[in-house]
């Protein structure tokens, strides 16, 4: 296994990882994973804090080099743990649970017992009685066909039930490793640096972002001399929005403070966009309020449905942002319909984005770039 710290006594057969991303360092191919420079590979030795360039980048410029573990290198890391006896820890968005569900973590995850971790809990309006969101994951993951041995609610950033988490893995684990998985824009290494500081342990040792793809390989972290709780890198799910942004549209997507919901009293053909990322069109129904959870940093332009097309093409890029001047031209995929007969109170939610309310019924239109899931759910509020 691999160790995520330095090492002064290092010899020329023993490879070293960068604390930061699990990169194994190298300092010959300044293009590929775990480059750093021998003067500063030399200083990290001397000092037992080693970090990869691209590592260094982010936390002290907060700039990213785009170096990312693959599809394939991820399921491997996942197929591995069905191999071993372990606890294995599922971190998932608040704001993005289905696209945060790792397809088939059951049977990746093996005869292992699976705890489901929602992180991000303070996103979610204070008002919010957090049983009816853990009754709400029960029964989702029910219909999943996922069986967990527990569902917690936490917060990495703030610090909350952080302590709950840890009393809980050690509850569960038994004396084995613990593995803690999920797809990038979780918090995943957040909420891992936030666990270490609960013990009393000083210093970030996982680099963090708001960028996906910042882990690049395991990293472990010793809990007993025999056991470790270990990082795994997270994949881009293919149906989540910020597979298709740049880094400044990711900013304006998602969300880092308490979601204030937004309400438009809609009538029958008038549409609601999201910036450019997604387009809500209320097709029939009685006139009604739509709420909408989505990042603050996100403009809202409601406007008739008739002529919208053509609003859109002319406006993408600069007063309908994201994505950014230049981005949709350089890629960004074209919007795609998902048409949905609301009989009862529901949430329309977009992978990566957030979801919008409905509590009457009506027949609606959600427009979102083309690979980008979106569902009808119950609603999560």
């Amino acid at each position: 296994m691999k160790n995520g710290s330095g090492n002064s006594e290092l010899n020329e057969t023993e490879a070293i990882y960068c604390m930061g991303c699990g990169a194994e360092i190298q300092t010959n191919n300044p293009d590929e994973r775990g480059y750093t420079p021998k003067t500063a590979y030399e200083k990290g030795l001397a000092n037992g804090a080693l970090y990869c360039q691209r590592c260094f980048k982010l936390r002290h410029y907060n700039q990213l080099e785009k170096v990312q573990t693959n599809k394939e290198e991820f399921m491997a890391i996942l197929n591995g743990i069905s191999d071993e006896d372990a606890l294995v820890i599922n971190v998932v968005d608040v704001f993005d649970i289905a696209g945060s569900i790792i397809p088939g973590i059951q049977r990746l995850t093996g005869h292992n017992d699976l705890v489901l971790v929602t992180n991000k809990i303070d996103l979610l309006p204070k008002a919010l009685n957090p049983n009816r969101i853990k009754n709400w994951l029960k029964k989702f993951v029910r219909q999943q066909g996922i069986q967990v041995k527990d569902i917690l609610l936490v917060s990495g950033v703030k610090n909350r039930a952080v302590d709950e988490l840890f009393e809980e893995i050690e509850r569960l684990r038994n004396g084995r490793d613990v593995y803690v998985v999920g797809v990038t824009n979780v918090g995943k290494s957040t909420l891992i640096n936030a666990l270490i500081k609960s013990r009393g342990i000083q210093g970030e040792w996982i680099t963090t972002s708001q960028y996906p793809g910042t882990t690049l390989d395991i990293i472990q972290i010793p809990l007993t001399e025999d056991q470790h709780l270990i990082d795994t890198p997270g994949i881009i799910a293919d149906g989540q929005l910020t597979a298709q942004l740049d880094f400044a549209s990711l900013k304006q997507v998602l969300p880092k403070h308490e979601v204030k919901p937004r309400v438009y009293q809609l009538n029958p053909e008038q549409t609601l966009f999201v910036g450019g990322v997604a387009r809500f069109d209320y097709l029939s129904g009685p006139k009604q309020g739509i709420t909408l959870y989505m990042s603050d940093a996100l403009s809202i332009h409601r406007r008739k449905l008739e002529g919208s097309d053509a609003f859109y093409q002319k406006h993408v890029g600069e007063l309908l942002t994201p994505p950014q001047a230049g981005e949709e031209q350089n890629g960004f995929p074209e919007l795609v319909a998902h048409s949905f007969k609301v009989g009862q109170p529901s949430d329309i939610a977009v992978s990566g984005l957030g979801w919008i309310n409905l509590k009457q019924p009506g027949h609606v239109r959600l427009w979102a770039p083309k690979g980008t899931d979106v569902l009808m759910r119950e609603p999560l509020i």
